[in-house]
C-alpha cells in the first residue's frame, strides 16, 4: 500500500513544472517560517516561490497574516487576486473582525455580503452596523442569536445592550436564557447573564460558587431564598448536577425544598432526575417522567423518556412521547423509526408502513432497519453511479482540489482537507463522485469516503465503502474467526482508513488503539520488546485490533453489538448497560448513555452490512446481525488497565 501511495505522489510531482521541486522546498520553509511567525524569513522563502506555483495564495496568505492584516490595500489586492478561495474566505473573516472592532460599519456592509460562511461575531457586527445606519429590518435574527447557552463573542455585547435599552430584549428574555446556560451546563455563562436581571432577583455570587463546589450540600444548607426567582433557578441546576451521580440524594434534597418551588418549577426539577434516570437505566425513570408531565420536558429529555419506555417494553410511551416532540426532533430518522415501531407494536400496521418506506430510501442505520421491515419486496433500488476519466481529469484540474492535492502531496494534511472540502463545497453529485474518486486514486482515503457520502441523489457505494487493506483484515479475522465485514466496518468508523489517525486522548493507528491497550495485546500474544509506535504499521494495528475485537466478543457473551460498544466504550461499561433479561439489541443500542458510542455502534454495524453485500457474503439482515442482547451473567474476562 505505501508502493501505491508513493507511486501517485510521484506521478504527481513528475506532472509538475520543473521548478516543482524547488518551489515545494521554498514552500515549505515558508509555512515554517509562518509557524515560527519570522517574517524575514518568511519573506525570503515567499521570494523563491514561482508566482504561478500552484500553492503561491498560501505562501501569499502566510505572509499577509503575519505582517499585513492592517494593510487595507493589500487586503483589497489579495481578494481580488484570489476570488471564491478558502484563503480568500480566511482573510475576509478576519477582515470583517477588524473593521467591526473599530466601528468601520460603511465598510463592514459592503464588504459582509461576500463572506460566505459568517460566525456569530460576523452576525452581530452585521446586526449592530445596521442598526447603527437606522436599519431595523433583521431585528428578529439579532435578538434569536441571544437565547444561547453557550459563551458568546465580545462582538455581541454591544448588539444585546442595545436590544435591552429598546426593549427587545426583556426581563423574562434573560432568565430564559439564564435557564439555557444552566441546562448546558454553562455555570459561568449563566452567572454572566444573570447580572441583567434585577439585583433583587440576582443570586449572589457565592451561591454560584457553592453550587459549582457542592450542589448537594447547598440544596440541603436551608439557604434557599424561595423568594428570589434566581435562587430557585439556581437549585433546579443543582438537582440536576446531584443527579448525575445520585439519583437518590437528589430526590431526596429536591422533597426538602419543593414547598419553595412552583409546581412548573418542580416538575422541571423532576423532568433533569427523570433524565438521569433514564440514562442511567433505572427502573424509576418512567415514573419520574410522568410527575414532570409534558410541558415542562425538552425535546432532549423526550429522547430519553422514548429510550426509557423502550428498555420497559412499553409502546404505548413510545409513542406518545415521540408524538409530543417538536417537529424537527420528531423529523430525524430515528424517532420516525421508532415511533413507526410503536405504530405497529399498537396495531397500526398502515401508518407504520408509510414510514418505513419514506425511512427506507434513505442510507443508513435506521433505512436498512426500515427497509427490514417492509421485506424484499417493497425495498428501494439502490442506484450505484461510477465516474472516472475526463470527469476525474477536469476535477483535478480544479484549482482548489488541485491546491488540495499540491498541500497533501507536501504532508501538510490540515490545510489540505480543509482546502479539498472547501473545493467541493458547492459540487454536484457528479462532481462529488469524480472527486471522491481522485482521492481513491490518491489513497487518500478519508476525503474519497467523505466526498462519495455527500452526494444527494446519485451514489457509488464502492467508494462510500472503500475497501484497503484487504489481505491484512482477510488474514486478521481468520486468525481471529471474526466477520471481515465487521472488521471493515469498524476500521471504517474509526480511522476513515488513515494509518496515521491519533486521537485526542492517545489510539491510534487503523483500529484506533490505546497504547495500554497494545501493550496488553503484545504482552497477550507474547510479542517481546514492543513498541507503541507499532501501531502505525497497518499489518501490526490490524492484528491487535481484530485480537481485541475478539476478546471483547468472547467476554461478553459472543454478543458483536456488546463488543462493538466495548471497544468504544470499554467492556465495564458495555455490561453495565445490559440487564438481567434479554433485550433487543437495536434497543441496548438506541438506550447507550454516551451519544459517542450510541452513534458508534450504528454506523459500525450499518457499516458491515455495505461491507458484507460488497464481499459477497451470504444475505443476513441487520435486525440478525444486530441479534439480541443476552442477559448479563457472566463476569467480565481480564482487560487491559484504564480500558473501562
Amino acid at each position: 500500500m505505501r508502493e501505491l501511495i508513493t507511486g501517485f505522489l510521484l506521478s504527481l510531482l513528475m506532472a509538475l513544472p520543473a521548478w516543482a521541486d524547488a518551489g515545494d522546498t521554498a514552500v515549505e520553509r515558508a509555512r515554517a517560517a509562518y509557524g515560527a511567525r519570522q517574517v524575514a524569513s518568511l519573506d525570503r522563502a515567499a521570494a523563491e516561490v514561482p508566482a504561478d506555483h500552484v500553492l503561491a495564495p498560501y505562501v501569499e496568505y502566510w505572509r499577509l497574516m503575519l505582517s499585513g492584516r492592517s494593510d487595507e490595500a493589500r487586503i483589497a489586492d489579495f481578494l481580488a487576486r484570489y476570488p471564491g478561495s478558502r484563503v480568500a474566505e480566511s482573510v475576509r473573516a478576519d477582515w470583517l473582525k477588524s473593521l467591526g472592532a473599530r466601528a468601520a460599519w460603511p465598510q463592514y456592509l459592503a464588504e459582509y455580503p461576500r463572506l460566505e460562511k459568517p460566525d456569530v461575531g460576523h452576525q452581530c457586527y452585521a446586526y449592530r452596523a445596521e442598526w447603527a445606519q437606522g436599519n431595523r429590518s433583521h431585528t428578529r435574527e439579532a435578538v434569536s442569536l441571544w437565547f444561547s447557552g453557550r459563551d458568546l463573542p465580545n462582538a455581541c455585547d454591544p448588539l444585546f445592550s442595545q436590544l435591552m435599552e429598546a426593549g427587545l430584549i426583556n426581563e423574562e428574555d434573560v432568565w430564559r436564557r439564564m435557564r439555557l446556560a444552566l441546562d448546558a451546563g454553562n455555570l459561568r455563562v449563566a452567572q454572566a447573564v444573570s447580572r441583567a436581571l434585577p439585583v433583587a432577583q440576582r443570586p449572589a455570587a457565592s451561591s454560584f460558587d457553592q453550587v459549582a463546589r457542592d450542589p448537594v450540600r447547598w440544596l440541603n444548607s436551608g439557604k434557599l431564598d424561595a423568594g428570589q426567582r434566581g435562587e430557585r433557578e439556581l437549585a433546579i441546576y443543582a438537582l440536576d448536577q446531584a443527579a448525575k451521580s445520585n439519583s437518590r440524594a437528589a430526590e431526596s434534597a429536591l422533597q426538602k425544598i419543593t414547598p419553595k418551588l412552583s409546581e412548573a418549577e418542580q416538575q422541571v426539577a423532576w423532568a433533569r432526575l427523570a433524565t438521569w434516570a433514564a440514562r442511567r437505566h433505572e427502573t424509576g425513570a418512567l415514573d419520574r417522567f410522568q410527575q414532570a408531565g409534558y410541558v415542562a420536558v425538552t425535546d432532549f429529555q423526550r429522547e430519553w423518556w422514548v429510550r426509557a419506555a423502550l428498555r420497559a417494553g412499553d409502546w404505548k410511551t413510545v409513542q406518545r412521547v415521540i408524538e409530543s416532540m417538536g417537529e424537527s426532533t420528531r423529523a430525524e430518522p430515528a424517532w420516525r423509526y421508532w415511533r413507526a415501531r410503536a405504530l405497529q407494536a399498537n396495531g397500526q400496521r398502515l401508518a407504520a408502513n408509510a414510514i418505513f418506506l419514506a425511512l427506507s430510501r434513505e442510507h443508513h442505520y435506521y433505512g436498512q432497519l426500515a427497509q427490514e421491515e417492509l421485506g424484499p419486496v417493497m425495498q428501494a433500488p439502490q442506484i450505484n453511479v461510477k465516474t472516472g476519466g475526463e470527469n476525474v481529469a477536469a476535477i483535478a484540474r480544479n484549482p482548489g482540489i488541485a491546491r488540495a492535492q499540491a498541500l497533501y502531496a507536501l504532508g501538510m494534511r490540515s490545510e489540505a482537507t480543509l482546502e479539498w472540502n472547501w473545493a467541493i463545497r458547492n459540487f454536484s453529485d457528479i462532481e462529488l463522485l469524480s472527486a471522491a474518486e481522485l482521492a481513491r486514486q490518491m489513497a487518500w482515503y478519508d476525503r474519497a469516503i467523505n466526498t462519495a457520502e455527500r452526494t444527494r441523489e446519485l451514489h457509488d457505494f464502492e467508494l462510500r465503502f472503500l475497501a484497503p487493506y484487504r489481505e491484512l483484515a482477510q488474514q486478521a479475522a481468520r486468525d481471529n474467526q471474526i466477520d471481515e465485514a465487521w472488521v471493515f466496518g469498524l476500521m471504517r468508523q474509526e480511522s476513515r482508513f488513515i494509518n496515521v489517525a491519533r486521537s485526542g486522548v492517545g489510539a491510534s493507528g487503523l483500529m484506533q488503539i490505546m497504547p495500554a491497550t497494545a501493550r496488553w495485546i503484545a504482552q497477550r500474544l507474547g510479542i517481546k520488546g514492543f513498541d507503541t509506535r507499532e501501531m502505525q504499521d497497518p499489518a501490526r494495528n490490524i492484528q491487535f485490533g481484530s485480537y481485541y475485537l475478539k476478546h471483547v466478543q468472547n467476554s461478553l457473551d459472543g454478543s458483536p453489538v456488546l463488543a462493538t460498544a466495548a471497544y468504544n466504550a470499554g467492556p465495564g461499561r458495555a455490561q453495565r448497560w445490559r440487564t438481567s433479561q434479554p433485550m433487543e439489541a437495536a434497543v441496548y443500542i438506541e438506550s447507550i448513555p454516551f451519544a459517542e458510542t450510541r452513534d458508534y455502534v450504528k454506523k459500525v454495524m450499518s457499516n458491515a452490512m455495505y461491507y458484507a453485500a460488497r464481499f459477497g457474503q451470504p444475505s443476513v439482515l441487520l435486525k440478525d446481525r444486530l441479534g439480541v442482547v443476552p442477559p448479563r451473567k457472566t463476569p467480565l474476562a481480564a482487560t487491559p488497565a484504564g480500558d473501562e
